[in-house]
């Protein structure tokens, strides 16, 4: 759609009634209301003792299956963190829980190909956005964002949820990166969804064509640990299993660029533009942060791969299945 000259935007803004502002209100309920009758996620498997973190682990994609243990070797990743925050621009929201998992095929030459789930790599609670709608794009200049301002106090309305999403697979792994401090450990494609009845259920900062990076590093070095286990999970010295834990540090990215949001409302602008111009977007990386309070990472594989070449992926596969509950 061509953009209004300033002229033009004048001129339309003296035209605009106030019907025309509570029509499109109206308008942008009921496309909330449509949004919100969604189904509910499938839930995820309760695996036992030392898989239990693993609960999303991609063991029966084909390249997982097909690591050899020889020349590719499987593993199993998960990281979560309880906390913390992100901020875009000019806004600030405090995270809840968050849960990346992803298996990574170990290639002979020392790179990695990441592998997400089906659902994606990353789950994560919503956070609520301070302030809520008055605080996202009120006040406004534009007429029809002025008219829906004027409605916000129903709390219902003015609430905003904003929900992190995978948009694509991880890459960029690097195990070493884990042990240590201030290197990229993942690269994680994501985008942000803003979810209120008047902005309907197609309100993102980030798509899958333009997502926002995040690249978390350790603050400090995290605890080691190392667990071996029987393929079902059973704690043993002698196991064909063995997990890395390290926990214990912060992660942080601060080097992500945020594009502006889109598809806010009715799709035609105004609201995108009054959500970018109050939150500062698009930003510029270096002015963008995000912090994990606490980060538990968990890696899983078999002990010893190379005495079950070619079968590796297999063997995975079929313990971790051998451990759902």
């Amino acid at each position: 759609m061509p953009r209004l000259s300033t002229r033009t935007r004048i001129s339309t803004r003296t035209r605009i009634s106030t019907r025309t502002r509570i029509s499109a209100v109206a308008a942008l309920t009921a496309l909330g209301t449509l949004a919100s009758l969604g189904g509910a996620s499938a839930a995820e498997p309760t695996l036992n003792g030392q898989w239990a973190p693993f609960t999303r682990c991609p063991v029966d994609a084909p390249a997982m299956l097909a690591a050899d243990g020889s020349d590719r070797t499987p593993q199993c990743v998960v990281s979560t963190s309880a906390t913390g925050s992100i901020k875009l621009g000019k806004t600030t929201v405090v995270t809840g829980r968050t849960n990346l998992q992803f298996g990574v095929v170990q290639n002979a030459d020392g790179t990695g190909t990441v592998v997400a789930p089906p659902s994606g790599a990353l789950v994560a609670d919503s956070a609520t956005v301070p302030g809520g709608l008055l605080g996202l794009m009120c006040p406004s200049d534009i007429p029809v964002i002025t008219g829906i301002c004027q409605t916000l106090s129903d709390a219902k309305l003015n609430k905003i949820t904003a929900t992190m999403e995978s948009v694509g697979a991880p890459y960029a792994f690097d195990q070493t990166a884990g042990v240590l401090k201030d290197m990229p450990i993942i690269a994680l494609p994501v985008r942000i969804h803003l979810q209120n009845p008047l902005l309907g259920d197609h309100c993102y900062i980030g798509s899958a064509s333009a997502p926002i990076v995040l690249r978390p590093k350790n603050l400090d070095y995290p605890a080691f640990g190392m667990t071996f286990f029987k393929g079902d999970g059973t704690v043993d010295e002698a196991g064909e299993m063995s997990r890395i834990d390290l926990t214990g540090a912060p992660q942080n990215d601060n080097g992500f660029a945020v594009p502006g949001a889109s598809g806010c409302g009715l799709n035609v602008g105004l609201i995108n533009a009054a959500v970018n111009a109050k939150t500062g977007l698009p930003s510029a990386a270096g002015n963008n942060s995000l912090t994990l309070n606490n980060a538990q990472t968990f890696l899983a594989g078999l002990t010893a791969p190379g005495t079950v070449v070619p079968d590796a992926g297999k063997v995975l596969a079929r313990d971790w299945h051998s451990a759902v509950r």
